[in-house]
């Protein structure tokens, strides 16, 4: 299927909703300068195209005890195929890997992990990331503040 262009309205209406998912359909209509209806139109054209996946809650990382942020690179010791897949359905499995992004780079994947604290961290690492399939080696980078993350500003 081709895919189709976007106006104004189409992307206001995202921007929006990436920011506060839960607004109403009245409020987002008033937003966009549409009617009720025809936003609730559009939603749902963007939603059964695939251009909404979802709507998630944004967490407080603080409260949750999960604040601890580290990027890890990967380097894996196979790239065909079936290594990539293997190393990707095990990633899925993680609890603690927020996100795995494949790169083009000196190193094959890099992951960000969530944790309590460096400790946690390490076992994570140790008994898990490093255990992943067809993993050489791991280099960490571990972050000092979250200045900005997916739905989130911080003030």
């Amino acid at each position: 299927m081709a895919k189709e262009e976007l106006d104004a309205f189409d992307r206001a209406i995202l921007k929006i909703l990436a920011r506060n998912g839960r607004i109403t359909v009245t409020e987002l209509a008033d937003r966009v300068g549409l009617s009720k209806t025809p936003c609730q139109i559009r939603m749902r054209r963007l939603e059964s195209r695939g251009y909404i996946r979802g709507y998630a809650a944004v967490m407080d990382y603080g409260l949750l005890d999960t604040n601890h942020i580290a990027f890890v690179q990967v380097k894996l010791n196979d790239t065909r195929a079936a290594a990539l897949r293997a190393f990707n359905e095990a990633v899925a499995e993680v609890g603690e890997i927020e996100e795995c992004h494949m790169m083009a780079a000196g190193f094959d994947y890099i992951l960000k992990v969530r944790t309590k604290d460096i400790a946690s961290y390490r076992i994570v690492l140790g008994e898990t990331i490093s255990e992943l399939p067809f993993v050489a080696s791991t280099s960490t980078f571990v972050c000092m503040e979250a200045v900005k993350e997916h739905g989130q500003s911080f003030d």
